[in-house]
């Protein structure tokens, strides 16, 4: 019998060790750098070679300073992906990325500001995809969501033609 109280101890107490070790693991997500960041000086670089492109559209086109920025806060995008993903999944796709839209408003409708947006990515799931077992498809990342809601609530810039840094 008291063997039988120092086994049932023992596995209380190793129970109560894997617990704690393995939620304390949990707790301390592992930061991952994602490929392709940059350092503010290539942010700068690559927003600098988008000014003759941008004064292009600016003078001959709208007339005026376009927007070069748009602003989301982390809630929206991270709402936005939650909500992305889940909708993904009801369509019957697993979603694997976001891709990112240049955009104008009409003019009618606003000032003509060009815009980004986000649409969601994926595969569509082997149980509902009626297409070949193979795959030849050689472009970056996955192909967008058919039906899938996109994102366009971000703030322009102050002011809209405002340079990297702002």
């Amino acid at each position: 019998m008291k063997n039988f109280f120092l086994f049932l101890l023992g596995l209380i107490i190793g129970a109560a060790a894997v617990y704690f070790y393995c939620c304390n693991n949990e707790l301390e997500e592992s930061i991952v750098a994602p490929k392709g960041l940059i350092t503010p000086a290539e942010a700068k670089v690559l927003d600098h070679a988008f000014d003759s492109r941008h004064q292009l559209i600016s003078d001959s086109i709208v007339k005026r300073p376009d927007n070069r920025s748009s602003w989301y806060s982390l809630k929206d995008m991270r709402d936005y992906l939650n909500y992305a993903e889940n909708e993904a999944k009801g369509l019957g796709y697993t979603m694997d990325g976001i891709r990112v839209y240049l955009g104008a408003y009409p003019t009618d409708k606003e000032v003509g500001y060009t815009t980004m947006f986000f649409v969601p990515t994926g595969i569509l799931n082997a149980t509902n995809s009626e297409g070949s077992m193979l795959n030849f498809s050689f472009q970056g990342g996955s192909g967008d969501i058919t039906g899938g809601k996109g994102l366009n609530a971000g703030d322009p810039g102050e002011p809209p033609s405002s340079n990297y840094p702002q």
